[in-house]
């Protein structure tokens, strides 16, 4: 027995046009249209519906095409109010996604969609992969359905400093006459198991919190010589520190650093990350991990982890941070005798597209609408440099850092950007510290 809407099947018998028994054998390729290979039925709105000759009546579980089809001539009665895409009929003021831009069936049968730059665009993604630009782009599907605004509110989130910051006193390393700096270094191969993996930040517009624990979980561990090796919490910042910071919504890496050497944090363990979500009404999470001073500077907490499983509330504390100069070989130095250092940038709509390759701000934008050229500013761990010769014979300089948008994202949540001419403003501003590790810190692990 075949299926109709009820109103037609109840039409049909009053109708009385053909015994349900002639029915069952519809499906006699004769009587099919020519040029259908679908026995004559295809599923349709959720019923079967038929294209065969015993179609032309006026009451129709009929094929929306038979009419067109089969015979050649406009449909004897109004088609389905409504709006087809993907094979489906919406009704009027019916809805559908594409991508970050929601698409309405109008009155006239009509779509009409949004017209918000997405920040997954494949325009783009296919117009830096046929240029030559020496990195490839891809979808990560993380930010499919996203805009392009949301990606830069919600997956940046580093203030840029006050020129008061700025203007922080540079630390000058000095290269010896006749040093030469390697070609490539990486700090995990100098310091195996002591460099960490990129956190995710997810929607939470927290880099300032992300860049800074990654950087001090390093930093601490290397100075420590691998006695202490915390992945540091960034919601113990996100929440905590709260002086001029605004947790998801954005923050400062003076203050971020400023509250690791006067509070210090805890481990990611101890305190995990909590993961707002973009647009969340209500408060910030309040903070759960304070901490108090026990003398000789060293600080310890006045809580249990918010985490129950996890026992060790240590807290870990960095030395005043200091600025290197934008040199890059100085930048190099540091990196190659102290472990990753904390760099802002600027991060262009182009860059979350990023998949693999040595990145460097393309102008596929630029005969475009201003809405679709973004940028904000964000902040990462360089983690060492190298060179690489491209097929036409250049030579491109590059930094290695870690971003904090989790392990799937470009090169294993890692990125390659060109170095030695502030792309992006990656050299701009580039920050060292020093683990604050004591003798009795040596002794126990």
């Amino acid at each position: 027995m075949w299926r109709c809407p009820l109103g037609l099947l109840l039409l049909l018998s009053l109708a009385g046009h053909v015994a349900l028994g002639a029915k069952q054998g519809r499906v006699r390729q004769d009587l099919c249209c020519r040029g259908r290979a679908d026995d004559c039925a295809l599923p349709y709105l959720g019923a079967i519906c038929y294209c065969d000759l015993f179609c032309n009546r006026t009451v129709s579980d009929c094929c929306p095409d038979f009419w067109d089809f089969c015979l050649g001539v406009p449909p004897p009665f109004p088609p389905i109010q409504g709006c087809m895409h993907g094979g489906r009929i919406y009704p009027v003021l019916g809805t559908y996604w594409d991508n970050c831009n929601r698409c309405t069936c109008q009155e006239n049968r009509q779509w009409q969609c949004d017209q918000e730059p997405c920040l997954v665009d494949p325009d783009m993604i296919k117009a830096i992969n046929q240029g030559n630009y020496g990195w490839q782009a891809g979808n990560h599907s993380a930010f499919w359905g996203m805009t392009l605004d949301e990606g830069i509110r919600y997956r940046l989130g580093t203030i840029r400093p006050s020129s008061l910051v700025m203007n922080m006193h540079e630390i000058y390393t000095v290269l010896n006459p006749g040093e030469v700096l390697p070609t490539a270094f990486e700090a995990s191969e100098k310091w195996p198991n002591l460099i960490h993996e990129p956190l995710d930040q997810g929607n939470c517009a927290g880099s300032w919190a992300f860049s800074t624990a990654a950087v001090a979980s390093d930093r601490v561990s290397i100075h420590s010589l691998g006695h202490m090796t915390p992945v540091l919490s960034p919601q113990n910042l996100l929440s905590c520190d709260t002086h001029q910071q605004q947790g998801c919504r954005g923050g400062r890496l003076d203050g971020a650093w400023w509250f690791l050497r006067r509070r210090g944090v805890v481990s990611d363990h101890c305190y995990p990350f909590s993961g707002r979500e973009r647009d969340e009404a209500g408060p910030a999470p309040p903070c759960m991990m304070h901490s108090r001073a026990m003398g000789r500077g060293k600080r310890q907490a006045t809580a249990r982890c918010p985490n129950s499983h996890v026992n060790n509330n240590d807290i870990y504390q960095v030395t005043p941070v200091y600025r290197l100069g934008s040199n890059d070989k100085e930048i190099m130095k540091e990196l190659m005798e102290n472990g990753p250092v904390q760099a802002l940038m600027e991060v262009h709509e182009d860059f979350f597209l990023y998949k693999g390759g040595i990145y460097s701000h393309t102008p596929v934008s630029l005969g475009r609408p201003e809405r679709y050229r973004r940028h904000g500013t964000h902040s990462v761990k360089i983690t060492g440099w190298g060179e690489e010769t491209l097929p036409d014979g250049r030579t491109l300089k590059y930094w290695t850092a870690a971003n904090s948008w989790g392990p799937a994202w470009g090169e294993r949540g890692h990125f390659r950007i060109v170095r030695g001419v502030n792309e992006c403003d990656i050299e701009s501003f580039v920050l060292g510290v020093w683990g604050r590790v004591g003798m009795e810190d040596m002794g126990h692990h």
